[in-house]
């Protein structure tokens, strides 16, 4: 692994991986009851789904992958928009960015990695029918192009996502995925999250967010203490199983409170 792929996964989990921690704001905005047992409650169905995700891809890592790569598609799709509309062709074609157009662009370099984390002959499996995808989406995203132009207010979208395909074609896929990840789709959502909550409200959310983060780094470093010998394929599982793991309750809380319009309600 290179430099820059350190620096990736690195940045995944020390740039990327906070933007969860707004959660408690997001289930507030949606009207989940104050109280110490709601809070609780809230804790505790977060930690049982995010379980529930790294238990899957723990048994059945194959199943696991094609899991994230899927909520990572409806995911990314819809919280990229969500600002300026929720037209599915727009969805699809922010949404296939991570789980198609990238391993389709470097299949080489993705395949080590996909033989990390499922092994080799499933590895194979999934990137053959990633690839496949990969004309489809293409010519979703043309659609995209000439939608944009009639709907200007998807324009800077489109745009950006343009920027990020190029970046996929020449750069690594980590490096590709954490640039999208940390400085698109996690910076978008906090930003648009912090701007829509009242001031009282923004010390308890920053609080609330710095304690998760921290949380979240411990275990990921106990776990990978855990590897008897530490290596790069344990950081890769770590980081991807992790995400895997955060991403079920996030999407669910947030895809919902974006459905409702809670996040947008009060944007400039």
């Amino acid at each position: 692994m290179t430099s820059w792929e350190l620096l990736a996964i690195g940045a995944i989990l020390l740039l990327g991986v906070p933007h969860g921690g707004l959660d408690g704001a997001v289930a507030r905005r949606i009207g989940w009851p104050p109280g110490l047992m709601s809070w609780l409650g809230f804790h505790l169905a977060y930690v049982i789904l995010a379980a529930l995700a790294a238990g899957l891809w723990w048994l059945f890592p194959l199943a696991g992958l094609g899991a994230f790569l899927l909520i990572s598609a409806l995911h990314f799709g819809g919280s990229d928009i969500t600002s300026v509309g929720t037209n599915s062709l727009p969805w699809m074609a922010h949404g296939g960015l991570v789980p198609i157009a990238i391993p389709s662009f470097q299949p080489a370099l993705v395949e080590p990695i996909f033989i990390i984390l499922v092994g080799a002959e499933n590895a194979n499996l999934l990137l053959n029918g990633l690839i496949s995808l990969f004309l489809p989406w293409l010519l979703i995203l043309i659609g995209y192009c000439f939608y944009a132009y009639k709907h200007p207010q998807y324009l800077r979208s489109l745009f950006s996502l343009l920027g990020f395909v190029g970046l996929a074609i020449v750069l690594p896929p980590l490096v590709s995925f954490a640039l999208y990840f940390c400085f698109w789709h996690s910076r978008g959502h906090m930003l648009r999250l912090w701007q829509s909550l009242k001031l009282t409200e923004r010390r308890r959310s920053g609080r609330e967010a710095a304690a998760y983060t921290v949380i979240s780094w411990l275990v990921a470093g106990l776990i990978f203490y855990y590897f008897q010998t530490p290596s790069t394929a344990a950081l890769i599982k770590l980081t991807f199983i992790g995400l895997a793991a955060l991403t079920l309750p996030h999407m669910l809380l947030v895809d919902y409170a974006d459905r409702k319009h809670h996040l947008r309600e009060e944007l400039p």
